[in-house]
């Protein structure tokens, strides 16, 4: 029940977030949704460093001067293979009219739950090769870390959650179906985190290859998505603040809880 409650509170954050459609109908602020996205991106690169990278190194610290090098491929790895799903899934960010990837009849909603669905699929990847970290009763991590990765994510998930919400409620979409569109965006992370976990019982000693895939992942949103859509136009520098409160709010939840 512990380990079905982490892969959970991610989607929980996401479900939160959209449910903010049933109480209004107006859109998300351009300075509001640049805080909200510097917020995700600060959590997002926190998590990497704590959650994923160092845990990674240490993992292979048998290595001796070589114990970068699982850390480095799976960064390399994880950032390519989040290139790919950009390049071929189609899906519109929130903040442009210019679909992105491959050629598709889909419609505007469509595309902008495939673009948010894009970003949760490296968080639950995430929450998943910790969990699987902390099963390996001598990885050296705990499930209070993975707790404390679920949560960081929940969190940032709420926004999220909103950002798509909002905009489908504006664009006349019923409440309903705006809530479940912004819901359903979140579906894949407890999915994509029990892939991650089923695959650790198969090729158990790339643990650290897995950890540092899921932070190349997320790595990969952070700078080609997050990080240009806070720096477009005005209020950027609001999008600064929030990614450093991010950051600092996933930093302190994973070493107290950790």
């Amino acid at each position: 029940m512990e380990i079905l409650a982490i892969l959970t509170l991610p989607f929980l954050g996401t479900i939160l977030g959209a449910s903010s459609v049933l109480f209004t109908r107006h859109s998300v602020s351009a300075r509001l949704q640049k805080a909200l996205l510097g917020f995700a991106a600060g959590v997002m690169v926190a998590a990497s460093v704590w959650s994923l990278i160092m845990p990674a190194m240490e993992l292979s610290d048998d290595l001796g001067r070589m114990s970068w090098m699982p850390a480095a491929v799976g960064i390399i790895l994880g950032m390519l293979f989040l290139l790919a799903l950009d390049s071929l899934v189609p899906h519109l960010h929130p903040t442009s009219d210019t679909p992105e990837g491959r050629h598709s009849s889909l419609g505007k909603r469509q595309m902008l739950m495939m673009a948010v669905t894009l970003h949760n699929i490296p968080e639950g990847m995430a929450v998943g090769a910790v969990v699987a970290g902390a099963l390996n009763g001598d990885s050296g991590i705990s499930m209070a870390a993975a707790l404390a990765l679920a949560m960081g994510m929940a969190i940032q998930n709420v926004p999220e959650g909103a950002i798509i919400s909002l905009p489908l409620r504006a664009d006349g979409m019923t409440r309903k179906r705006s809530w479940l569109y912004g819901s359903l965006s979140g579906i894949v992370e407890p999915i994509s985190a029990g892939i991650m976990i089923l695959l650790f019982e198969h090729i158990s000693p790339m643990l650290p290859y897995l950890l540092a895939f899921s932070a190349g992942a997320m790595l990969y949103v952070v700078v080609e998505e997050l990080i240009p859509e806070t720096q477009q136009g005005k209020h950027s520098d609001t999008g600064t603040i929030t990614f450093a409160i991010g950051f600092v709010l996933m930093m302190i939840l994973d070493v107290a809880l950790g």
